[in-house]
């Protein structure tokens, strides 16, 4: 079934944008009443938390809960001020063939009821400077927020969706102190993690001072880890320099030093990780341009190689469709630690380009591979079916129709059966 209309489309415009304007009526982001609407809320009776915790979900564009397809998780904490952005984000970079970066997936953002109980492992009274900070009298509940994610929010969300086994975690501040102290103590919870601008310096270093132990004594394969550092220095200082300052103005930052001087110290306890420093943004401002070089850092073995785009669509190049996808996307299981498919709307969309720019054995080969890895998609059949109907077979078209017909009933597939045993 064609999605949407791509004959005003340049090739370039095609594998090189998000089509996000032109899509509607899918779940990434819905037009509804004039409103686009990015996500869905949904809710968790927590026992460990004793309250009612609502989630925000974001459904990539072409998840149907009557498909096979399953997509990995993205748990962002914060949803309060990061879910608009990093729902974005991924949209953008996973959607589209040529801006394939990450794989589409299900993001579930938690907001926030007591921040600073939820996102601190221990009960401190005082800040980075040593000074006493009222509002921190709640702190300390972060072993009770992560058992919550962990027992009663994740097979919450597995049970309810389409889940993949692979699960991120991503945190910043308070936030980034939580993922730390997951990956510390709770490490196998999460595949990978984006750990942005940490509180390191909460509680006189403890959990800084843990680290050190537990990445000297501790394995982590199969764990991949991005750290972004903000720059929260006093003017004229330098990353070296800061390091030799003692005064509580620096805290934050030398905190986060040392935990990466840690990871550097113990390169060889399995953990795959990168980090960087980004001197032209703040605290606040650090987490978009942290979440987005975590996502190429992390799935950087999962878009196609370059080219691969031209190739596909150059008449004259010889390319076999269905073997370069299924290489590609057996690699991407390796790295994924699960059997992942080419995802069946992406292969939507370019059988259809493929057939409107007459290179019809291609699209045929993409609407096929639909088929064979999605046998109960009524989609799949029913593209197969436009793509006989394209080739002027009439008995072929309508007996795709009709299996598409035979899985689920759709008004738009009816319509197009009907017409051609009319005869019109």
């Amino acid at each position: 079934m064609q999605k949407f209309n791509l004959t005003f489309l340049s090739m370039k415009f095609l594998f090189s944008m998000l089509l996000v304007a032109v899509i509607t009526g899918v779940n990434g982001q819905t037009i509804k009443n004039n409103l686009v609407i990015m996500g869905k809320t949904d809710s968790v009776r927590s026992k460990v938390l004793n309250e009612e915790r609502t989630v925000w979900i974001y459904l990539p564009t072409g998840y149907d809960p009557a498909s096979q397809q399953r997509y990995p998780v993205f748990y962002l904490l914060d949803a309060d001020w990061n879910f608009a952005a990093f729902t974005g984000m991924v949209h953008e970079l996973s959607e589209v063939i040529g801006n394939t970066v990450v794989p589409p997936a299900i993001i579930v953002a938690i907001p926030n009821t007591d921040r600073t109980r939820d996102l601190t492992p221990t009960n401190a009274m005082s800040g980075p400077d040593g000074k006493s900070v009222p509002d921190f009298k709640t702190s300390g509940g972060g072993e009770k927020f992560t058992s919550f994610i962990q027992t009663e929010l994740i097979p919450h969300i597995d049970s309810a969706y389409h889940t993949a086994p692979y699960k991120l975690l991503i945190g910043h501040s308070f936030g980034g102190l939580t993922a730390m102290n997951i990956i510390i103590n709770h490490t196998d919870m999460f595949n990978d993690y984006i750990v942005i601008d940490p509180s390191m310096w909460w509680d006189g270093r403890k959990l800084l001072t843990q680290a050190a132990e537990v990445f000297k004594q501790k394995r982590f394969e199969g764990k991949n880890m991005f750290l972004a550092i903000a720059n929260t220095m006093p003017y004229g200082m330098d990353t070296l320099r800061v390091q030799k300052d003692t005064s509580g103005a620096t805290a934050h930052i030398r905190s986060i030093l040392g935990l990466k001087n840690t990871l550097q110290q113990n390169a060889g306890n399995g953990l795959h990780w990168s980090c960087k420093y980004y001197n032209e943004d703040s605290h606040g401002s650090v987490p978009l341009m942290a979440e987005y070089d975590g996502l190429h850092f992390l799935f950087s073995f999962y878009n196609f190689p370059p080219g691969f785009q031209t190739t596909l669509t150059d008449k004259n190049a010889k390319i076999d469709l269905e073997a370069a996808f299924n290489d590609h996307y057996a690699d991407i299981s390796k790295h994924m630690g699960y059997k992942m498919l080419p995802p069946e709307d992406m292969l939507n969309q370019i059988g259809y380009y493929l057939l409107q720019t007459n290179l019809p054995e291609r699209a045929y080969a993409a609407f096929n591979l639909n088929i064979k890895n999605y046998p109960n998609s009524p989609n799949a059949d029913d593209s197969m079916g436009d793509y006989y109907d394209h080739q002027k077979n009439k008995a072929k078209a309508i007996e795709y129709y009709t299996k598409a017909l035979k899985i689920k009933e759709n008004p738009e597939t009816r319509k197009k059966l009907e017409k051609l045993q009319a005869g019109k």
